[in-house]
């Protein structure tokens, strides 16, 4: 894993990460569109990162910070080089992002089911906090 490369998306990036979610990630999000990954970019440009080799992207994260909480999402890797390093690569990455900036705690959002994602991320030294629920209300009507 030596020619592994993290750095953060830009513009340039946005299909080719749309296109490596569907691929790589589990489930969808109301976010997960051109616009929606292009607002990110443009805002915060050192929140999503990418992994690279000399085959591609490999692995994203986004590590997003708001000045007061350190937010992980859309931590994938490519089904074809899992467990090969690359999401803790990436979540070293978010750590020091977060660190350079003040963050004193990370929060990963992390699908209920997706017990793959649960191992990894007990991993890397994250746990459920059982007494917080995630509230939601779409803003927008989803368009697809």
């Amino acid at each position: 894993m030596t020619d592994l490369r993290i750095r953060p998306a830009t513009g340039d990036d946005i299909d080719a990460v749309l296109a490596f979610w569907r691929t790589a990630a589990q489930g969808t999000s109301i976010s997960d569109d051109r616009d929606g990954v292009a607002r990110l970019v443009t805002r915060d440009p050192g929140a999503l990162l990418l992994a690279e080799d000399t085959g591609g992207l490999v692995g994203t994260v986004i590590a997003g910070f708001d000045g007061w909480r350190c937010h992980l999402y859309r931590l994938a890797v490519h089904p074809g080089r899992r467990r090969q390093g690359i999401a803790t690569a990436l979540l070293a990455a978010a750590e020091e992002r977060f660190a350079r900036l003040g963050g004193r705690r990370g929060d990963a959002m992390v699908l209920t089911g997706n017990e793959r994602a649960h191992h990894a991320w007990r991993a890397a030294g994250y746990a459920p906090e059982e007494h917080w629920r995630r509230w939601v209300k779409p803003l927008t009507a989803r368009t697809d």
